[in-house]
């Protein structure tokens, strides 16, 4: 089909909080945005399937003040986050926060009329706000639809794979390539300034939490166009998501906001507390950050107090039922429809891969080291270091997505009177789709798309087995292994040529992409020699005095190339 060319001041990529928020703040300051995601916008990515709390210093609960908070933030990543992006997002959370409540993100409100502000471990305050019971991902995403979605200024364009950032002869990112899922048609952007939000990968993992379309996509895409990534070893595992029974209908990581609001016990195998153990939590108190409550549960399970499915108990029996009637609302009837009553029930739950600390690394105005190229999101590095504090992420959305959106549209009205990139565009646009071509193959006896479940899943197990949240030298470099052979297995799966609807195609190039993010997760993790926050080397398990973050290069050779660089300071 001819390519459908498109042109626009601001191109973003990936609509979830990050993506919305950046086309509204560009499109305040002026600019002509384009917003593509390869799913439908406002509903891939991990917001909307967030449920639990937005942390901001709004000190409408505790006497608090962004200052606070964002020492706590810096306390809580262990070392490894930057100070300016921490700055950054924490001051400008509150402002960001109240602008989403226009938005109709209905805040939940005390009955004096204040905004309710929980309290969240790693913080030193009551500082989250939320929207009802665990709905305050997906009414985030839907205010956000509804403060863009009319914007004549902002242009949208579901089912778009982007598969390629384009950069001129001068270095400077000037659009992006791509195909249209639907037609197969090919896509190209022309735009003065191009903003990632694809979201984070932790669909690299056999047991995660994200949306299948979390594959990693925006660091591949700013990695070969020069930008680089910074701790990609660092990967945060919810500590208590769902285990066991099997339950339809609920969120796996629902369960955090009941147990601090509750008090819920953490119980090993045996049926003893075990918590105080490792961190000095107190029965019925929620103190334990993500980081140690994952360690504290696998330990037990390694030394054989896990629970039948290698898990822990999680116990609300000691709550009255009234109680656990009025904080799960209707869930409790979804529960007990699946055969689980609370008042009589324990759940068995166990860590799951859950957000992505570490990753592309940006200013504090959201800028990459690539002239024109942006970040904002999940997919950058900066905010969370070696741990993220719970309530952190939906923050660094909103935030960071408004700074680049601002950062954006300045820059392409700086760049307005510049001629056209047209031709560049074009170019890259033919190069990249005769490489899309290699990826369907003629197909061969007994290969076919068939296969590609299966491999993922393979791949999935294996990053689990040997990269997951308890990690050895030999695990590692078995896992870099069988990382590598899959690459080799991957090119040689052929697909049925089609001609719309070419999911398997991008089941493809998300599979490519997912092997290349997986092995830095690798690498970097065989560099850090050590035990930090989220990354735990059970051959290493001391935690270096000074710390050290990693800097990622994609060079020309389609390799990683890793840098250390010791950071300012010692450990918090």
């Amino acid at each position: 089909m001819e390519p459908l060319q498109l042109q626009a001041d601001v191109l973003i990529v990936g609509s979830g909080a990050a993506g919305m928020m950046a086309a509204r703040a560009a499109a305040d300051e002026g600019a002509r945005v384009l917003l593509i995601d390869k799913s439908l916008i406002g509903r891939g990515g991990a917001t909307i399937l967030a449920q639990m709390t937005v942390a901001v210093a709004l000190g409408e609960a505790d006497d608090d003040n962004t200052e606070i908070h964002f020492e706590d933030t810096m306390k809580g990543s262990r070392g490894l986050a930057d100070p300016a992006i921490v700055r950054a997002i924490v001051e400008r959370g509150p402002e960001v926060i109240l602008e989403a409540e226009t938005y109709g993100v209905n805040w939940a409100r005390t009955a004096e009329g204040k905004r309710s502000q929980a309290f969240a471990p790693g913080h030193s305050k009551s500082r989250c706000v939320y929207v009802d019971i665990l709905n305050t991902g997906g009414a985030t995403a839907a205010g956000l639809k509804k403060a863009i979605w009319k914007e004549e200024k902002i242009r949208r364009y579901k089912n778009v794979m982007v598969t390629n950032i384009v950069v001129d002869e001068q270095g400077r990112a000037v659009g992006a390539v791509g195909f249209d899922i639907e037609q197969y048609r090919p896509v190209s952007v022309e735009a003065s300034s191009v903003i990632l939000a694809t979201g984070g990968l932790t669909e690299v993992y056999e047991r995660n939490s994200a949306s299948a379309n979390m594959t990693g996509d925006g660091y591949m895409l700013a990695a070969e166009a020069g930008a680089e990534l910074r701790d990609m070893e660092m990967v945060q595992f919810f500590p208590i998501a769902h285990l066991f029974p099997p339950l339809v209908g609920i969120d796996p990581i629902m369960w955090d906001p009941f147990r601090y609001k509750l008090g819920g016990r953490l119980l090993n195998g045996n049926g003893e507390e075990f918590m105080d153990r490792y961190n000095g939590e107190v029965s019925g108190q929620y103190t334990a950050t993500r980081d140690q409550t994952t360690l504290a549960i696998f330990r037990e399970v390694e030394e054989g107090r896990g629970t039948q499915h290698g898990g822990a108990y999680l116990d609300f029996r000691m709550v009255p039922e009234q109680k656990l009637k009025e904080a799960f609302g209707p869930v409790i009837d979804i529960l007990r429809s699946q055969n689980v009553d609370l008042t009589q029930d324990m759940v068995e739950v166990a860590p799951m891969a859950h957000f992505m600390l570490g990753g592309v690394r940006v200013d504090e105005q959201m800028r990459t080291r690539v002239p024109g190229l942006l970040a904002a999101g999940e997919l950058i590095y900066g905010m969370h270091g070696a741990n993220r504090l719970s309530g952190n992420a939906i923050t660094e959305a909103l935030v960071t997505g408004r700074i680049a959106g601002e950062t954006a549209a300045r820059e392409a009205a700086a760049h307005s009177g510049e001629p056209s990139k047209r031709a560049v565009i074009d170019e890259a646009l033919a190069k990249e789709m005769n490489r899309l071509e290699q990826f369907w193959h003629p197909q061969p006896a007994g290969r076919d798309q068939s296969s590609l479940q299966a491999f993922k899943r393979k791949f999935q197990h294996v990053m689990w087995k040997g990269a997951g949240p308890l990690r050895t030298e030999a695990g590692l470099l078995q896992a870099l292994d069988e990382v590598r052979a899959l690459g080799e297995e991957l090119e040689q799966i052929a697909l049925a040529r089609q001609s719309t609807y070419v999911l398997p195609l991008v089941e493809k190039v998300e599979a490519a992409r997912m092997l290349q993010t997986g092995e830095a997760i690798i690498l970097g993790a065989l560099e850090r020699k050590e035990s930090r926050g989220a990354h735990v080397r059970l051959d290493y398990e001391e935690t270096n005095e000074q710390p050290v973050s990693y800097t990622f290069r994609w060079n020309d050779r389609r390799q990683w190339e890793i840098q250390p660089n010791v950071l300012q300071g010692t450990n918090p």
